[in-house]
């Protein structure tokens, strides 16, 4: 089933007369359209809360030419739709087009993946995994089928292991398979900072690498603000911290995403933002450091099988162009170590 079109098109006039004609009269000798022209295309799979987000703020920061959406629920598929191409008139032009069928995400530049099931009450997280390995079945195939060429970036919780199982079952290189990560972590990590020291947090560079989740790691010796290098100045000028302090912020943004969770119910508007930085760095090839789940053995001594975690990576229109080498600290990096081993843990028990 397709629902791409709305119900009006060009041909309003008497029996289905097609209006473009009449309205625009080409110029003589018109050469046909230039082959050179670059059109971005993104597909968004899932259209909930996050992916109804992401595909806001996609459009509102004029990132794509075209947007594909693709959902099971026809009804909500078709609503959300409709819902953003009633914003035409107030957004930059975008074709917005809406299938339960993957065929509308055919030629895609990028393809976001933010469906998922919902943890059910007292379920484990490894049948929560299975469940949506079975989903990624569904997914994954036909989006490699209809855009060969595209880069996947998932968004789906848990994160890491749901890249692993999308790169496992795209065959696709790993530079073109990224999860979102701890981006997201890591510019709520950068909030508490600014705010603690009353800055833009543009202006705080840190970094939560690791897991997306409990066992994520905050790189506190990489962190300077406006150029300084923020511990090892505090060293220098003699002033005493509370290790405490800094741990005090790291957990406030492990927990910062459930706490959204309770009062709200679910998180997107920081997760929109936050992959649609993503894409526009991807996609307009700006070569920006992210910190994102990449496919991390071989970095920082990360051993023991094919694990994506995230590490600050260097993206562009390839995808992953390289990962940064921040200098860790023998505890950051036994942190980044053991944060593997627990995303391995539950990795090696999917039948993938």
């Amino acid at each position: 089933m397709s629902m791409h079109k709305s119900t009006s098109s060009s041909s309003l006039g008497p029996g289905g007369l097609d209006l473009t004609q009449a309205f625009f009269k080409p110029i003589q000798n018109a050469a046909p359209p230039s082959s050179t022209k670059r059109h971005t295309k993104i597909s968004v799979v899932g259209v909930g809360n996050v992916g109804m987000a992401i595909a806001q703020t996609i459009l509102t920061q004029d990132l794509a030419d075209e947007l594909a959406l693709v959902d099971a629920k026809a009804d909500k598929l078709r609503g959300e739709m409709l819902d953003l191409q009633h914003a035409a008139a107030f957004l930059p032009r975008t074709k917005i087009q809406a299938s339960l069928d993957y065929s509308i995400t055919s030629g895609s530049d990028l393809c976001i993946i933010t469906a998922g099931v919902r943890q059910n009450p007292g379920e484990t997280r490894l049948n929560l995994l299975e469940r949506n390995l079975a989903l990624f079945r569904n997914i994954v195939p036909p989006l490699v089928k209809y855009s060969p060429d595209c880069i996947l970036l998932v968004v789906s919780n848990p994160v890491d292991v749901l890249t692993y199982v999308a790169w496992k079952l795209s065959g696709f290189p790993p530079n073109r398979v990224i999860g979102s990560g701890t981006n997201l972590d890591s510019s709520r990590f950068r909030f508490l900072i600014a705010d603690h020291l009353d800055v833009n947090a543009q202006d705080v560079q840190a970094y939560i690498v690791g897991e997306h989740g409990d066992s994520s790691v905050a790189l506190w010796s990489s962190i300077s603000v406006g150029g300084v290098p923020v511990l090892s100045f505090l060293k220098r000028q003699q002033i005493a911290y509370e290790k405490e302090t800094l741990e005090n912020i790291h957990k406030e943004v492990v927990q910062s995403a459930y706490e959204v969770i309770n009062l709200k119910g679910y998180t997107s508007w920081a997760i929109g933002y936050s992959v649609a930085s993503l894409a526009r760095t991807i996609l307009r090839d700006q070569r920006r450091v992210h910190p994102v789940s990449v496919l991390a053995k071989g970095f920082y001594e990360i051993e023991g099988g094919d694990v994506f975690l995230s590490l600050p990576a260097q993206l562009g229109r390839s995808g992953v162009l390289g990962v940064t080498n921040v200098h860790l600290t023998d505890e950051e990096a036994g942190q980044l170590k053991d944060s593997a081993k627990t995303i391995l843990e539950v990795q090696s028990q999917l039948k993938i």
